[in-house]
C-alpha cells in the first residue's frame, strides 16, 4: 500500500512515502526523529483550538499507572485531556498517525498495534522532571511522540524537551517546542524531561503501542 499525503477537508499533512522513509531512517540511525512542518498551519491552529473544546475536560496529570497512579506536582505540572477524534482536526491527526504506524510497520517491522494520545497543557512555569515513558520489558509503549502547537515560539520562552542518552545520561537534544514540529523516539531508550516554560505551552503527547494481550491479561487493561 502506497501512502499519499492525507487530505481531510481543509487539512493536509506531508506524511507520504518520502516522509516515512525519512522518519524510519532517523529512527534507525539515532533512535529518535525530529521533523518540522508535518501538518499544514490550518491543522495546527485547529488542533490548538481543541484545548478550548467544551468536551475537553482537563485533569492534572499524574505518574504511574492503575494502582500506582498518583498526582505529584513536584514531578510534573501539566494538565491533560485524552484525544478521541470527535472533531475534524482530531480525526485528521489520528488518521495521520495511523498512516505513520502502518508505514513504520512496513519499513521497520515494529509490530505497532495502536496509538493513544492526549492534549498536554503546561501553564507558565510548569515542567516535567526527567522520566521514562517505558521500562525495558515492562510496557507496551514502543514509540513516544510529541507534536507541538505553539506559534512563534522562541528559545527564550523555555519549555524545551530534553532527550538524554540511556547509557550515560548525557544530553542528546534540547528540542524547542515550535508549532508544527513532530518528535518521535524509542520509549524505552530515552529518559527525557520538559523544562519550565515562560509562556503557556501546548502539545499532543502520544504513544505507538504493541499488543501484549494473553489469555489471562488484557492489553490495554479496562
Amino acid at each position: 500500500m502506497t501512502i499519499s499525503p492525507l487530505v481531510h477537508q481543509k487539512f493536509t499533512s506531508r506524511v507520504d512515502e518520502l516522509f516515512l522513509d525519512e522518519l524510519a531512517d532517523q529512527l534507525t540511525e539515532h533512535g529518535y526523529a525530529i521533523l518540522d512542518d508535518v501538518f499544514c498551519p490550518a491543522a495546527v491552529a485547529s488542533l490548538r483550538a481543541e484545548f478550548e473544546h467544551p468536551d475537553c475536560r482537563f485533569k492534572n496529570a499524574g505518574i504511574g499507572r492503575q494502582e500506582d497512579f498518583t498526582i505529584a506536582r513536584q514531578v510534573r505540572g501539566d494538565r491533560i485531556c485524552w484525544l478521541e477524534g470527535r472533531t475534524g482536526a482530531a480525526a485528521f491527526f489520528l488518521d495521520t498517525m495511523a498512516s505513520i504506524r502502518h508505514g513504520l510497520n512496513r519499513r521497520l517491522f515494529m509490530g505497532l498495534f495502536d496509538y493513544e494520545s492526549h492534549l498536554a497543557y503546561y501553564p507558565v512555569g510548569a515542567f516535567y522532571k526527567k522520566h521514562w515513558d517505558a521500562f525495558k520489558g515492562r510496557s507496551n509503549r514502543v514509540l513516544s511522540t510529541v507534536f507541538y502547537l505553539n506559534q512563534n515560539w522562541r528559545e527564550s520562552d523555555g519549555g524545551e524537551l530534553l532527550l538524554y542518552d540511556r547509557a550515560d545520561k548525557t544530553l542528546m537534544e534540547a528540542i524547542v517546542p515550535q508549532g508544527g514540529r513532530l518528535v518521535v523516539f524509542l520509549s524505552e531508550d530515552f529518559p527525557h524531561e520538559v523544562l519550565p516554560a515562560h509562556r503557556e505551552r501546548y502539545s499532543i503527547a502520544g504513544w505507538f503501542r504493541v499488543n501484549t494481550s494473553t489469555a489471562t491479561h488484557l492489553d490495554p487493561p479496562e
